[in-house]
């Protein structure tokens, strides 16, 4: 059997990019949000904006785990998926954490949750991903193991020592094919095309500036002037990545 490498995500933290840099490296089998289909379409929490169901993609949590070990079976498996699609049932399935690494991706929320108003104001609490991020995390290390958390905003100072310092922690080799993105985008990516059409046109990930801290800061302030959840979210949500982000890779 192949390891399966989690990436424990919360919506518009980078992840999608995360996941094309994983894809080129060539060498892993990748999935893109498998259990979304559990959370909005087998238990139907809410209706997903810009999600266009696939026929014949399992729904249930079941389904969905028992699909990713059979993968495995043949080569190693990468998915990244959101913590509050599988929290806390996950928690009590031991065999499949059992057989996963673990891995968490964080972006400060400032950031985030415009990002996510922007495709969907309907957005709830619970979707900005990160208190259900650090609940999965501290199950983890309090069962033993010790996942790796990665900050988007260090990967974007510097991409190629940001994922080398990942992949050295989770036992995969440098890749430099993983930095060269190629024009086709991924086939998997067509279900939920509304959500990632910048990464989809990009080649790389974009260097962070000082500009673009400050135009985050300007876009959240505007924002909650016109959404007062938006702040309320803010509130709720930055505790948690405060301790996620105390844990992460430097």
């Amino acid at each position: 059997m192949h390891p399966i490498i989690a990436l424990w995500s919360h919506p518009r933290s980078m992840s999608t990019a995360m996941e094309r840099v994983m894809r080129e490296r060539g060498d892993l089998d990748c999935a893109h949000e498998p259990f979304m289909y559990d959370y909005y379409v087998n238990r139907k929490v809410r209706e997903m904006p810009h999600f266009d169901v696939q026929p014949g993609h399992p729904v249930a949590y079941q389904d969905i785990r028992n699909t990713l070990i059979h993968r495995a079976e043949t080569r190693p498996v990468f998915f990244k998926d959101m913590s509050y699609y599988v929290m806390p049932h996950i928690l009590a399935d031991q065999a499949f954490q059992g057989r996963l690494i673990n891995c968490f991706l964080i972006r400060n929320p400032m950031a985030s949750i415009p990002s996510y108003f922007k495709l969907d104001a309907e957005v709830t609490q619970e979707e900005i991903g990160l208190e259900a991020q650090w609940r999965h995390y501290s199950a983890l290390k309090a069962a033993g193991q010790v996942p790796v958390v990665i900050e988007a905003e260090t990967v974007r100072q510097d991409t190629r020592a940001a994922l080398a310092n990942m992949w050295d922690r989770i036992g995969l080799p440098f890749s430099e094919a993983a930095f060269d993105w190629q024009d086709e985008k991924p086939t998997d990516w067509q279900q939920v095309d509304g959500w990632h059409g910048d990464v989809s046109a990009s080649k790389s990930i974009r260097p962070l500036t000082l500009a673009d801290i400050s135009e985050q800061e300007r876009m959240f302030f505007a924002l909650a002037r016109r959404e007062p959840k938006a702040q309320t979210y803010l509130e709720h949500h930055l505790p948690y990545y405060l301790r996620l982000k105390g844990a992460a890779l430097e």
